[in-house]
């Protein structure tokens, strides 16, 4: 057997980052997962601010 074919016949575990929409459609699967409420560090906030303004005049 393949290390594919082994890997694919494993039984799946997650851990979803962020979007909790995701760990909601593994938890109504069955699958072994965890959820991490993670969101990227805002660096720059007034710069960010600026270019969400811009796309919001498009």
């Amino acid at each position: 057997m393949s290390k594919i074919t082994e890997l694919l016949n494993q039984d799946m575990a997650a851990i979803n980052l962020g979007l909790e929409r995701f760990y909601d459609d593994l938890k109504a699967q069955r699958v072994e997962c965890a959820q991490v409420n993670w969101k990227p560090p805002a660096a720059n906030q007034d710069k960010i601010a600026s270019l969400l303004a811009g796309l919001k005049d498009r």
